[in-house]
Order: C-alpha cells, then sequence, then structure tokens
C-alpha cells in the first residue's frame, strides 16, 4: 500500500510540474492527490505498521498492535492537525493578499514608480534590483514582481529590453523573499511551523540573500542588453488616487507589523495578520465613504459593496494559489503521517556524502540542501520545503533550517516554471522558457551559488 501512495504522490507531483504542457491547472492534481492519499490511508488503515506521531517528531511505538477503531481515530486526530496547521499558512497568506489588493484599489503601487528618475539602462536595473529585494521581503516575492513588472511596463516601451529587466526582478525578488519570514511562502511554511524565528532568519539569510542579488545585477549591468539610455514615458506620472501613498506605507506598515506582533504576543502569525488587516481595511473604508456590506445578499446593499475597497480586494485575491497550496501541503502530511519522510530522510543522511557540519547531534549533508535548492527550480517548493518539515526533526533556528529556507527559496529563480514569480512573470510578459534559460539562468545560478558559499562561511565563522 506505501508503494501505491508513493506512485499515486509522483503522479501528482508530475501533473503539477508539467501543468504547462498538460493546460491543466496545478490546483487540480493537488486537490485531487490530496483526497485520494487520504482515502486510500482510510481503506488500509489495517496494514499500516508504522504511524508517525507530528508532535513529537517520532514514529508511535507497536501502532501495528493497535485496534481499528483506535488506528482510524488516530488517523482523524492527525488529519485534523495537519488541516489546523496548514490553515494557519492559507489564513495568513488570505490576510497579507488582501492587505495587498486593498493598496492596488487605491493605485498605491504607482508611487514607486517616482522612485525612477534615470534614463540609463544600468541605474534603473539597480533602482528595479533593490526595489524588488526590498519589496518583496514585505509583500511576498510573487506580489513584488506583480507591482515591479507593471510598472516596468509603463517606463520601458522596448518589450526585449524588458524582459531581460523581468528576469533579474525574479532573481531579485526570490533572494528578497528568502530573509524575511513573510517574504515567500516557504519562508512562511518554516517560520509559522516554529523552524525560524524572525530575528535569526534576517541575520543568517540577509546578507547570502544580497549576494545572491548583488552577484547576477553586477555581471548584468556590464552585458550589452543594459548598455545606454531608454526612453522614459513622461505620461501617467502620477497616482490616480490622493489616499495612494498613504496606503501603500500603511499597509506595508501593517505587514511588517505581524513579525512584532507574534514576538511580542507569541500568538500565531495569522492573528496579527488579521488585525493588521482589520486596521488596513477600516482606513480604506474610510477613505472611500462607502458602506462595509461584505456579507450583504441584497441588491441595494450589493451595488454599495462593489465599491468597498474591502469587497473589491476579497474578489481578486488568488483563491487558486490558496487551494493548491490546500492540496500539495495536506497531501506531503499524508506521506508525512505514515512515517515515509522521516525514513526517507534518515536514509538521506545515511547514505549522502556528508560534507555538512554537526547539528544537534546528527551531521546533515549541506549537499542535500543545495540539491533541495536546485530541485526547486524544476519542481514546486512548497512540496518540497513541507517535505523537508517532516524529514528532519531538528530544534528551532537550527542553521538546516535557515539553509532550507535560502536554497528552497532562491533555487527556483535558475528555471522560469522554478518559482511563484517566475511564473508570474512569464505570464505577464509572455517570456519563453528558452530565451531565460539561455539568459538568466546562468546568472541565477551563479548567484544561488554565490549566496550558499556565503552562508556557508559565515556559519564557520560566526
Amino acid at each position: 500500500m506505501e508503494t501505491l501512495l508513493v506512485v499515486i504522490f509522483v503522479i501528482g507531483y508530475l501533473a503539477i510540474t508539467l501543468e504547462h504542457n498538460l493546460k491543466i491547472d496545478k490546483l487540480i492534481p493537488a486537490l485531487a492527490m490530496m483526497a485520494i492519499l487520504w482515502a486510500l490511508m482510510a481503506f488500509g488503515i489495517d496494514g499500516f505498521t508504522t504511524w508517525f506521531d507530528s508532535g513529537n517528531h517520532a514514529l508511535l511505538e507497536n501502532f501495528g498492535a493497535f485496534g481499528h477503531e483506535e488506528k482510524m481515530e488516530l488517523m482523524e486526530e492527525t488529519l485534523l492537525h495537519h488541516l489546523g496547521k496548514t490553515a494557519e499558512i492559507l489564513v495568513f497568506l488570505l490576510g497579507a493578499m488582501t492587505i495587498v489588493e486593498i493598496i492596488d484599489y487605491f493605485d498605491g503601487f504607482a508611487t514607486i514608480k517616482s522612485f525612477v528618475k534615470t534614463r540609463s539602462k544600468k541605474k534603473i536595473l539597480w533602482i528595479f534590483s533593490f526595489l524588488a529585494f526590498i519589496l518583496s521581503a514585505i509583500i511576498d516575492n510573487l506580489t513584488a514582481t506583480i507591482v515591479l513588472i507593471s510598472i516596468l511596463q509603463k517606463i520601458v516601451k522596448d518589450r526585449e529590453v524588458r524582459l531581460w529587466y523581468a528576469g533579474l526582478i525574479i532573481v531579485a525578488a526570490n533572494a528578497g523573499g528568502a530573509w524575511s519570514p513573510i517574504g515567500d511562502v516557504t519562508t512562511t511554511m518554516l517560520w509559522i511551523g516554529d523552524k525560524v524565528s524572525t530575528a535569526m532568519l534576517i541575520e543568517h539569510l540577509l546578507i547570502p540573500s544580497l549576494v545572491c542579488m548583488l552577484v547576477p545585477s553586477f555581471i548584468a549591468s556590464y552585458l550589452p542588453a543594459f548598455k545606454g539610455e531608454i526612453d522614459v514615458d513622461e505620461e501617467d506620472g502620477g497616482t490616480n488616487s490622493k489616499y495612494g501613498p498613504r496606503m501603500l506605507y500603511l499597509g506595508l506598515a501593517a505587514i511588517v507589523f505581524v513579525p512584532i506582533f507574534k514576538t511580542v504576543t507569541h500568538l500565531p502569525p495569522y492573528v496579527g495578520m488579521m488585525l493588521s488587516l482589520a486596521v488596513v481595511a477600516t482606513f480604506a473604508e474610510i477613505y472611500s465613504n462607502k458602506k462595509i456590506a461584505i456579507s450583504s445578499i441584497n441588491q441595494e446593499s450589493d451595488e454599495h459593496s462593489h465599491h468597498s475597497p474591502v469587497h473589491s480586494a476579497l474578489t481578486k485575491i488568488e483563491l487558486p494559489s490558496i487551494l493548491f497550496f490546500l492540496g500539495i501541503l495536506m497531501a506531503v502530511a499524508a506521506l508525512e503521517s505514515l512515517g515515509l519522510l522521516f525514513n526517507f530522510a534518515e536514509g538521506l543522511k545515511q547514505g549522502m556524502p556528508l560534507i555538512g557540519t554537526e547539528m544537534a547531534g546528527t551531521q546533515v549533508s549541506d549537499l542535500v540542501v543545495v540539491l533541495l535548492g536546485i530541485g526547486s527550480a524544476i519542481i514546486d517548493n512548497v512540496p518540497l520545503v513541507a517535505a523537508s518539515l517532516g524529514m528532519f526533526s531538528e530544534p528551532m533556528d537550527d542553521q538546516l533550517w535557515h539553509f532550507i529556507a535560502y536554497s528552497a527559496g532562491t533555487g527556483g529563480s535558475m528555471l522560469i516554471i522554478g518559482s511563484a514569480a517566475g511564473v508570474v512573470a512569464m505570464g505577464m510578459e509572455k517570456i519563453d522558457f528558452f530565451w531565460y534559460l539561455k539568459k538568466i539562468s546562468w546568472l541565477a545560478f551563479l548567484g544561488f551559488i554565490a549566496g550558499a558559499i556565503c552562508f556557508m562561511v559565515m556559519r564557520y565563522l560566526f
């Protein structure tokens, strides 16, 4: 039965990876895989001899001797446990997405365009690289990419030149998302899962992530594509709403407040995100002078709700991504519950070359984590990190978790399909897979390796 479950997971994984070839949204195989795996586990529960206790991160003793009812009760408890952990991530993401959409409702991101005062291609490259690096750490790498490419389309008229900028924005955004607990879904997973703390994550990954951004940008600045000047479109220079800048700064401050709230209260991050959303939504409603009518069902109120910034934001958040995360995280949880990921991790530790350092009494190979980063360029990094959560039992803020956060967050830049930022840029600018492979991938690879080396050097020195 275990073999069948692994085969189903692999097939579902392939369907997710090949979504562009199959022309099927990846949320469909993710949800189907989740449901089938848990259903098969329910049908074959009596045949399983091992069960993984996620709370204690260890296999249960004598699970095979448990009765049918006892096993079913344990499975239901485990399912509820994983659903709760997954819901924490999803509710957090929903709150962050809604705040970003509220900012966009007031055209707040147009304020960023005012930062670009030059025509030099090289200077514009550095401006957008640093904007992507900083902005992605606050509003996540996916949203930062969307915002910056939208601004880029208004500034750079030549599409060929714009593709180069878009490629470097992807690299910078993924690098920026790696060192912030709210900058990338995978880092958020590690943060919410109490594997990393905000202060230690920033301390260990800020410099390696910065190196990962600086190396490709520095090399690219000497390429022919970034020589000379561009024709800047002088029109459409201002924001459409007088509240745009105010909502931009309020929204960004509200998101940055979340890690502070968690540190002070020790409550789960989604609680702080809901508080931040409530504050931003309140100001949004005041500025829009419209009634709050999210749950109204009558036509008159519906007309008001149509113009409500909160209601408008809620209709624009990307629910397919939320459902995909639900499916993939719960599917990985199924394999974790049977102890398959735990056993796989033990095999990796014994079979891989041990070039790492001793961590919490266990030698973990750096090569495994680097391969995870390279693998995240080919397949989605969310299930890879979800799998690592079930594989390794190192304590909070262990160097392993920081290295995983870096590798999974930045490794996806090596292919256009390797990260959410890359996929959305691919859609916005119709970037060809092989164009990116030839022009940008080698830059992303050099940045990834440079940052990884920087992380290892810092680990040995400090």
